[in-house]
């Protein structure tokens, strides 16, 4: 039997503007619904599964609960010869089939979707057993009749599920219930972050026990997209590594891509110790940035230290051969530049 699929995903993007003072304030425009593309008009007909009793019930294995997200699926049992399953000797065993969808009623994965099937029972060391993988779109098993769990995983979004496998054909769909989410950030202003680090954090909305949120995704580049279950997420994006962070929570909707832009207040400075305007640098000095109040910000050595400070107010000391030097100096959002300290502005002790 010869089956064709054709399957596609347009995710549509959401655009989300985001001020580092007001996180709070930021509402997400509604998402746009994925567009399947359509199976070409001279497609062979598909021919149907035979139809399979209802899968006996597998016990409390979950704790009496039923775990959602899984389907019999339109599409039959196609099976196809795969390197990477792991598959068992097929004598005495039935062929499975299995597809994963973002949403109930979005296009079926073609890649990056990987499976994984365990023995309901524990082994010798305490674990499931595994008895198959997969990876790619769809998955083609041959299992032993018995009960199973499978894992589903896309990216950082996952669901394990259960079947029953019978003498015959068993097939089922895998609904996730995910999504994605792309990142940015900007300058206040709409300019552009072109000097510095710049990363996210993923955390859970929510706090445990212990007042902490557990991390999904960290150290995300700009521009990646991160797959989600579908749920609302705080992001925290950090510019360069002392404290310029803006913090916004965003909601991820199942089969939809979510684009997000916060917006930095905050700038690159070099600070360098001279003996006059201009001068060179003077090296082997220590460096403290404090804040108004006396708080230490960073410290650092050497005759160029650079580090990217929120915008704001702060003075700077610099010591050099048991010598202290001071200056205030002011960080403006995207001006860039440098922060000379002369040897004539001694710290008075």
């Amino acid at each position: 039997m010869q089956v064709f699929k054709a399957f596609a995903i347009a995710l549509c993007a959401v655009g989300l503007a985001i001020s580092p003072l007001q996180a709070q304030d930021v509402v997400t425009p509604p998402a746009k619904p994925d567009e399947l593309n359509a199976a070409p008009a001279d497609a062979a007909p598909v021919e149907a599964a035979p139809e399979e009793p209802a899968a006996p019930p597998l016990g409390d294995l979950f704790g009496g609960n039923a775990v959602p997200g899984s389907s019999t699926p339109v599409v039959p049992y196609a099976p196809a010869i795969t390197p990477d399953t792991g598959m068992p000797d097929q004598g005495t065993e039935s062929p499975v089939y299995m597809v994963a969808r973002l949403s109930e009623d979005g296009p079926a994965l073609t890649q990056g979707v990987t499976w994984r099937v365990y023995r309901p029972t524990l082994d010798d060391t305490g674990r499931l057993e595994l008895v198959a993988t997969a990876t790619g779109g769809d998955a083609d098993f041959r299992l032993a009749p018995g009960d199973y769990f499978v894992h589903t995983a896309y990216g950082y979004a996952g669901r394990t599920s259960r079947i029953s496998v019978r003498n015959g054909l068993t097939s089922q769909t895998v609904v996730l219930n995910a999504g994605g989410i792309k990142l940015d950030a900007q300058f206040s202003g709409n300019q552009p972050i072109r000097a510095g680090r710049l990363v996210f954090d993923i955390y859970e909305r929510e706090f445990n026990s212990r007042g902490e949120r557990k991390i999904v995704a960290s150290n995300v580049k700009p521009g990646d997209i991160v797959r989600l279950n579908a749920d609302t997420y705080h992001i925290v994006s950090r510019y360069g590594a002392v404290n310029a962070t803006v913090r916004a929570d965003i909601r991820v909707e199942p089969g939809k891509l979510t684009e997000a832009t916060v917006y930095h207040n905050a700038a690159r400075v070099t600070l360098k110790l001279v003996n006059q305007p201009g001068g060179e640098a003077i090296a082997n000095t220590n460096w403290s940035v404090l804040t108004p109040g006396g708080d230490t910000v960073v410290e650092g050595t050497g005759a160029f230290p650079a580090f990217v400070l929120a915008s704001g107010e702060y003075q700077v000391i610099a010591r050099n051969e048991d010598k202290l030097y001071s200056r205030d100096f002011e960080v403006k959002t995207a001006a860039h530049g440098e922060v000379e300290v002369l040897t004539s502005s001694l710290l008075k002790q």
